[in-house]
């Protein structure tokens, strides 16, 4: 059964370890990261962008599955759906299908718009159980059509935000979605800490975990990071094993073409990309 992600992050923060949210785009990344958290013992998040929404049918169609897959593969670590840099439509839509966790990005928004569309959706979700991400200062790249540079969040607004009792919090830190530039400058631990010493005790998110250097990293669990989203590394990862699988011809060889056959070693791909970040945030045997 699903659960919001609130203890799972609470426990991470007084840990000092992270939780991976990995975000699903069909069956097979649902079922591997699933698998890979039960076979470690790992609490995980399943990340579902607006786009890989209507990629798979809509919200109600992911709830269906995730929830049969749960059931059918004896999945007992907790596991929260989490709708990931949601609109205020697209997190209304998901709480009325059945997830467990909605981030609102309205970091787009002037900073008193996203307060107020921030504390609406604070109420319905506190209310339901479920936890609420809000963002503050965009994160860089581009994701879903959305780009931004990369700023560094201000860490009064991000006070703001965080005292109107959403579960977590997504600030930029020089962080970006997808792969990092040559020129990239790196995570700003000037400003995750003064957000940290000014937000105090609520998790953090990083956002855009492909890429950044394990020591970046683990230096950002310990300065109060509990979240970490990883996205584009396994759609690498699923994307080398597929095309080798191709490229040496076993798509032509005996019943290769079937899907369940070709899809394989992309799924065994994400397994083996998935375990190492839970190995890399600490999450491990943390269930």
């Amino acid at each position: 059964m699903l659960v919001s992600a609130k203890e799972m992050l609470n426990k991470a923060m007084e840990g000092h370890y992270a939780v991976g949210q990995f975000n699903i785009n069909n069956l097979e990344w649902t079922k591997a990261i699933l698998l890979t958290a039960q076979e470690n013992n790992s609490p995980v998040i399943l990340g579902v962008s607006e786009g890989a929404g209507k990629y798979m049918c809509g919200y109600k169609t992911i709830v269906g599955m995730v929830n049969g897959m749960i059931e059918e593969l004896n999945i007992t670590v907790p596991v929260a759906l989490h709708l990931d840099h949601g609109s205020f439509e697209g997190a209304k839509k998901c709480i009325n299908a059945g997830f467990s966790s909605i981030m609102f990005d309205g970091s787009h928004y002037p900073i008193e718009e996203n307060i107020e569309k921030t504390k609406a959706l604070v109420n319905a979700c506190d209310v339901l159980g479920i936890s609420l991400e809000a963002e503050v200062g965009s994160i860089g790249g581009e994701e879903d059509g959305v780009i931004g540079m990369g700023e560094c969040a201000d860490p009064n607004e991000c006070k703001m935000i965080a005292d109107l009792g959403v579960t977590m919090l997504a600030a930029g830190i020089g962080n970006i979605h997808g792969k990092y530039p040559e020129n990239w400058a790196g995570l700003s631990f000037e400003t995750l800490e003064a957000i940290k010493n000014t937000v105090g005790d609520i998790p953090l998110v990083l956002h855009g975990g492909t890429g950044i250097p394990a020591d970046m990293i683990k230096k950002a669990i310990s300065l109060g990071v509990s979240k970490i989203n990883v996205n584009t590394e396994c759609q690498l990862y699923f994307q080398e094993a597929t095309r080798k699988y191709i490229e040496e011809g076993k798509d032509l060889q005996g019943k290769g073409f079937d899907p369940r056959k070709l899809l394989a070693p992309g799924f065994e791909a994400i397994k083996t990309i998935v375990k190492e970040k839970m190995e890399l945030f600490g999450s491990i045997d943390k269930a």
